[in-house]
């Protein structure tokens, strides 16, 4: 088994290159690979991205939003959070076989002291809270399993961010179940830091106290592949966002010039149907600005650029552009 150090903290780096060691980095040799993010959250290939973050939250604290090529629910990574990332040719031995993968990092965590167990079909826990979550995928003869350990997360803000206010979102993704989470670091018999820890599960892991010769250097052209995957994928809009399952959504809040109760129908992104109903007044016949919003992208940006071409208060009296963001989006 090999690794790569990878040091950077940028999540749409790092799941560019998981996805390169799976589909693209041809050696005859499984990896483990330890990484961390600065914060963010990462949402399953399964789900409706709007659905799963707190917007507002979000935006304000400017945390990193990233899709990934695995299944499974949302998760939230900071600093205080360390990923493990296997790949493996082994894919009969381990389709589903997560103990496989969890089984060292349990192994370690009880020789330093914290009772970790395998628990339910993804997960490690310590006196009955989550201190990891695992979701795999795979790739021809090839399959990724990785999951989180937090080692010393910020817990207020993993229920902050993840908690949605929307009023209504009927979506066909697959939604996260929230669980009691713990870290690791208050289980610990010798405190240590993350990057003690780290070094530690990677000497673990692959067996060997000096690991100078299971390390593979990334070339130029493997550079090159990984920063094409995160411009051309991870980077995106419509990756992160467009990939999200149908969904219909309605949102409704009352202003000065009355309520407003927005329907619409979202298909990758894009606004298929739209209906806006309530009690307020207008020169204009609604369904002009019904009309116009279909096909824009369900993003704060886009609508608020499509509004700013429109006079909003011709359909809508009183009721600002803001007015109109705050009631879909916050």
């Amino acid at each position: 088994m090999l690794t790569i150090i990878n040091n950077k903290n940028n999540p749409y780096y790092n799941l560019a290159l998981e996805e390169f060691v799976l589909k693209y980095l041809n050696i005859d040799d499984d990896f483990i690979l330890l990484w961390q993010n600065e914060p963010s959250i990462i949402v399953g290939r399964n789900q409706n991205t709007i659905e799963e973050i707190n917007y507002q939250y979000v935006k304000e604290k400017n945390v990193n939003v990233v899709r990934r090529i695995s299944g499974g629910g949302a998760v939230y990574h900071d600093f205080g959070n360390l990923n493990y990332s296997f790949i493996t040719k082994s894919v009969n031995d381990s389709i589903s076989n997560f103990i496989n993968f969890t089984q060292p990092v349990i192994n370690l965590l009880n020789e330093l002291g914290v009772e970790a167990i395998f628990s339910g079909r993804n997960d490690i826990t310590v006196s009955e809270k989550k201190i990891s979550g695992n979701a795999q995928c795979y790739y021809k003869n090839k399959m990724l399993h990785h999951g989180t350990i937090l080692f010393n997360s910020n817990l207020d803000t993993i229920s902050e961010v993840l908690r949605v206010k929307q009023d209504k979102i009927a979506s066909k993704g697959i939604k996260s179940i929230r669980s009691r989470v713990t870290n690791i670091l208050p289980y610990l018999e010798e405190k240590i830091t993350i990057d003690e820890f780290k070094g530690k599960l990677l000497s673990f892991i692959l067996g060997y106290n000096d690991i100078s010769n299971y390390i593979y250097q990334l070339t130029e052209a493997d550079y090159n592949k990984i920063d094409e995957l995160m411009n051309q994928k991870y980077l995106t809009w419509e990756w992160n966002y467009g990939e999200s399952p149908n969904f219909d959504i309605q949102k409704s809040s009352r202003f000065v010039g009355g309520k407003i109760d927005i329907r619409l129908n979202v298909k990758n992104g894009i606004i298929e149907d739209c209906r806006i109903f309530g009690d307020f007044f207008g020169n204009k016949d609604i369904s002009l600005l019904e009309k116009n919003l279909i096909s824009s992208r369900f993003e704060e940006s886009a609508i608020r650029t499509l509004l700013n071409k429109n006079n909003l208060n011709d359909y809508l009296f009183q009721i600002t552009i803001d007015d109109f963001i705050n009631c879909l989006f916050y």
